[in-house]
């Protein structure tokens, strides 16, 4: 490899292979160069680092890096009703985690819970028993062709299902 020196441009260029490192933009050497590599490879192996069972109620949400205010931090959101578990295993998941990457990553664990969503569908299709609101069921009703108004029922349904 040879150094070469052109007087046109501001820096030198180097001749024949460049390493990876060198070829990626700024932002993104950056990001890297702020452990951005962490969060992905903690999102990748989830399942291991938690375990089967906490992998089914808590995920990830974000990994902020340590600075000269405050320590590295994981954020992970928990399912309602299983804060206790996953707060009895926090320590354990950090164990887990900075034995992943063999050295003190992640230094203090936070947790934001979340409604499970499977639980608020089944709530509203309970209170909901019509397909339409009730404003729209007296205009469907006076429509007198029975075949628009089974149609536009349909279409409702459609709907309420997006």
């Amino acid at each position: 490899m040879q150094f070469k020196n052109n007087s046109k441009q501001r820096f030198a260029s180097i001749q024949g292979l460049r390493s990876f490192k060198d070829t990626l933009p700024k932002n993104i050497k950056k990001v890297i160069g702020k452990r951005g590599h962490i969060y992905s490879e903690i999102l990748n192996n989830w399942k291991y680092i938690a375990g089967e069972n906490l992998f089914k109620i808590c995920y990830p949400k974000s990994f902020k890096n340590s600075n000269k205010f405050s320590v590295s931090t994981l954020l992970i959101m928990v399912q309602r009703g299983h804060e206790v578990e996953v707060e009895y295993s926090k320590k354990e998941i950090m164990d887990r985690t900075n034995a992943f990457f063999k050295e003190e990553v992640i230094r203090r664990i936070k947790f934001t819970t979340f409604e499970n969503e499977n639980k608020i569908e089944n709530k509203k299709s309970i209170e909901d028993k019509s397909v339409t609101n009730s404003k729209y069921i007296n205009k469907l009703e006076s429509v007198k062709n029975e075949k628009i108004k089974k149609s536009l029922i349909e279409l409702t349904k459609v709907f309420k299902e997006k």
